[in-house]
């Protein structure tokens, strides 16, 4: 029970603000290596916020090495996702539907020819496809070139652009999560078989330092008071307020902002979609998709340079569709003709935690005992297990006094047997030119 104002406060080893996805995972595997941990939410369950508004797709392609080395590792952890767990639910787990990821080759994304480098390296395997067994795959799907993209008022917006597409890739190892709040309270449920705690509806309103400056504990709104010398900040789009609250800014040379996301929802023409289609990121109409229960197409964008982007407070924000909702969904119809776009917008409009050049920041802070997972949203879900290993190793080694940054740590993964470096997500490295800079990360 929280202790009043005035009271001797709570003490845990390690505190997670937040108790999404990637927060839960953290709490998991500091409780694994014995830690005292409580995750804290604000809201009212395990992954309700952003996590519960992705769309949850696990792929292996990124535009960086590093970026495709921990996809690729994730992937494997979705795969054996009861195993990973360890533990029942009784909500029941998650399911990953290892359906696969086909990416159209475009002029904007260089033919995927840096991608495939990656793949090669890294022993991810692929399979390239002509148009014939493009249209084998995707039917009645038009490979007309659409690209650059544009915006309705633009002159030539749903025209052709001249040509066709040559060809796309087939990843097989990727898919989709059919429930990403599931995966939290999955996440949630293997945390405290291990002795983690979760406190919801409990918002975080101060995070205290002792004299010498180090993390003390957080206070709550209710002015309650909870002592840890540790404080992880996977706060999703609130990451840059409670970095503030932390004093933790002042070293950074890469922030986090909250960007609106609008996930359009609409059926899909093709017989069983939902239980046979696969994932597709098309630069070419600046859409990815994914199927969704009830033969429904899910539409995300993938951020085209026309579409203007909407930064927001993220206690202060507009919840409805906007005319973003129909624009992806006419772009998606280029590609599929017979694609129906109803008059009632249906989807998700959420938040995600963006950093400047899209990659996150998995990394401790100029404030001894605070540490961060932020900047993951719209490309992260499918590494917040492998996240979570990464944190506990980083928090580990930091609080037993390795300089992080003089040294960055290393991690071994189990299952691609890779060794990746975490000075990649530092908080003070350069903008990656390699990146994106968009959801493909």
């Amino acid at each position: 029970m929280l202790q009043g104002k005035g009271q001797m406060a709570e003490r845990y080893d390690a505190i997670i603000i937040g108790a999404g996805v990637i927060g839960a995972a953290v709490g998991l595997e500091l409780a694994r290596r014995g830690w005292r941990t409580l995750n804290l939410d604000s809201l009212p369950s395990a992954g309700y916020g952003s996590t519960a508004g992705s769309c949850a797709i696990i792929r292996p392609y990124y535009s960086t090495l590093e970026g495709a080395a921990l996809a690729y590792e994730g992937y494997f952890y979705w795969k054996h996702w009861a195993d990973h767990l360890g533990v029942e639910d009784e909500r029941g787990l998650a399911e990953f539907r290892d359906v696969g990821c086909l990416v159209m080759k475009t002029e904007e994304n260089g033919h995927l020819s840096r991608i495939l480098a990656n793949m090669d390296r890294l022993g991810i395997p692929y399979e390239e496809l002509d148009p014939e067994a493009i249209r084998a795959r995707l039917p009645k799907v038009s490979l007309d070139r659409f690209a650059p993209a544009r915006r309705p008022t633009d002159p030539g917006f749903g025209e052709p652009s001249g040509g066709s597409l040559e060809g796309a890739v087939f990843f097989p190892t990727g898919g989709y999560v059919t429930d990403p709040q599931l995966s939290a309270h999955n996440l949630q449920r293997a945390a405290e078989a291990a002795g983690g705690e979760f406190r919801f509806n409990a918002r975080v309103t101060a995070i205290r330092k002792d004299p010498e400056g180090r993390i003390a504990g957080v206070t709550l709104a209710d002015g309650a008071e909870i002592d840890a010398p540790v404080v992880v900040n996977v706060a999703g789009p609130h990451s840059s307020k409670v970095n503030a609250l932390a004093g933790a800014l002042g070293d950074m040379t890469i922030s986090t902002r909250a960007l609106k996301q609008e996930v359009v929802h609409v059926p899909m023409p093709v017989a069983d979609w939902d239980r046979v289609g696969m994932v597709t990121s098309d630069s070419d109409i600046s859409c990815y998709t994914r199927p969704e229960k009830g033969n429904f197409l899910l539409i995300g964008s993938e951020d085209p340079e026309c579409d203007p982007r909407d930064w927001v407070d993220p206690d202060d924000w507009d919840r409805n569709f906007t005319e973003q909702w129909r624009i992806q969904a006419l772009r998606t119809a280029q590609r599929f003709p017979d694609l129906g776009i109803p008059s009632r917008m249906k989807g998700v409009v959420e938040l995600y935690d963006v950093a400047d050049d899209w990659i996150p920041i998995y990394d401790a802070s100029c404030v001894p005992g605070f540490f961060m997972a932020i900047g993951t949203s719209g490309n992260q879900f499918k590494n917040a297990p492998v996240a979570g290993v990464m944190m506990a190793e980083l928090i580990e080694k930091v609080q037993a006094g390795h300089d992080h940054d003089a040294e960055p740590v290393t991690l071994a993964l189990k299952h691609t047997g890779r060794t990746i470096d975490l000075g990649f997500y530092s908080r003070k490295r350069e903008i990656n030119r390699e990146s994106s800079f968009s959801v493909l990360g």
